[in-house]
């Protein structure tokens, strides 16, 4: 089969979790036979291999003006953007980014995307998040072809101010699909309760991790201390905060001990103000953003994972810490936790609960032990190879 997928990142564009789960989900499409053009605002360098072929929208040459159907669908849904003349350009020029012309740019992957639905051959379209929604509705409104949405995050989980225009390019494209994927049933959910979108049409689609390599790399661990990391974007989402209060209950009881905080957010500042008012610092470290091999050395000389989402619809990091052979504790509010029935559970709230975990990880080899082989034979199953399977089922059930 051969899919048409539009994202926001892919490697080596990333910026989360999303661009890894393309990333993995597309190794697995090619694996099985299946063919993928995929289309991103701005690539440093387009690829064209065996069965994939990487697309950057600021490359493609643009029509001097779209016609009447794409106008109209673009101006319904962002009016503020659409109505504008087209540039006297032959291209647009993506910044890539999440940054302040982020509407703009949606808009203007959309026209890329009525260019291509008209020049390449394709029987299915993907649609990555709510950023590429009106490009995967533009592209079925002008080639016929069905259109697949996939939802890693709804506005419900990524914050508390639900932005109406936003939510409203969710919703639509939600009911323009011919199905919609959630990573998880705690995503299908907010889908069926929030957006109201018929339940037989959202169907449950968890994310894979890549396995190891045969031959890992090895990072020596140069620390006596035992190392706690929270690994993901600093936002209120990702519960940094929590991490931070139940850091301090550890330490009233362990010593030896270090916290890792590796990311970056809106609320890095806050979070090492927090710490330092703590008066925490010599022995909390914050790394910044940490790219490919920098996450597979941390997570390598970490004792313990810990997650405390707020919100998280699915959520990586935990099965690329238990690859790395790393106990995790997650927040029962995460979709990840239905995948893994055998990991630590806490409410992300409960910081004496999420404290205890901890210790009892770092005192008792025994329990880590377990926690760690329960998660290596989980993983055995969640693969990209089976996500791409149920990927191509849902193709079938609408090509």
């Amino acid at each position: 089969m051969k899919i048409l997928m539009f994202g926001w990142e892919y490697p080596p564009n990333i910026t989360g979790g999303l661009a890894t789960a393309c990333h993995g989900l597309v190794q697995g499409l090619r694996k099985a036979g299946h063919d993928i053009t995929f289309v991103i605002p701005k690539a440093e360098e387009e690829i064209s291999t065996d069965r994939f072929r990487l697309i950057s929208a600021s490359n493609v040459v643009l029509p001097d003006r779209p016609d009447s159907n794409t106008t109209a669908l673009l101006n319904r849904h962002l009016p503020h953007v659409g109505q504008r003349d087209f540039l006297k350009k032959e291209t647009y020029q993506f910044s890539g980014a999440y940054g302040p012309n982020l509407l703009e740019e949606v808009h203007w992957l959309a026209v890329v995307a009525a260019k291509l639905a008209k020049d390449l051959e394709f029987d299915v379209i993907h649609a990555h998040d709510w950023l590429t929604y009106l490009a995967g509705m533009v592209a079925k409104e002008i080639s016929g072809k069905p259109l697949v949405v996939h939802i890693h995050a709804t506005e419900f989980d990524r914050s508390a101010r639900i932005n109406p225009q936003v939510y409203e390019i969710e919703r639509q494209g939600m009911l323009t699909a011919n199905k919609v994927m959630a990573v998880s049933n705690l995503t299908r959910t907010t889908i069926i309760n929030k957006y109201k979108i018929a339940p037989g049409k959202v169907v449950t689609t968890y994310n894979g991790v890549l396995q190891k390599n045969s031959e890992p790399d090895v990072y020596p661990k140069t620390l006596e201390h035992k190392i706690v990391t929270f690994l993901g974007r600093i936002t209120y989402q990702k519960g940094p905060e929590y991490f931070v209060d139940a850091a301090e209950k550890v330490l009233k009881k362990n010593k030896n001990v270090r916290f890792v905080m590796a990311g970056s957010g809106d609320l890095m500042q806050e979070m090492i103000q927090k710490v330092a008012v703590k008066r925490m610092s010599h022995r909390f470290h914050f790394t910044g953003y940490l790219k490919n091999r920098e996450v597979d050395q941390m997570l390598s000389i970490s004792d313990v994972f810990v997650m405390p989402s707020v919100s998280e619809p699915f959520g990586i990091a935990p099965l690329e810490a238990i690859r790395s052979d790393v106990p995790v504790i997650i927040s029962r509010q995460s979709g990840v936790a239905e995948v893994l029935p055998n990991a630590l559970l806490v409410d992300y709230w409960d910081t004496d609960q999420l404290a205890e975990a901890i210790n009892g990880l770092l005192n008792y080899t025994s329990l880590s032990k377990t926690v760690k082989e329960f998660g290596s034979r989980t993983l055995e199953h969640l693969t990209w190879d089976h996500t791409a399977a149920k990927v191509a089922a849902t193709y079938a059930s609408v090509a």
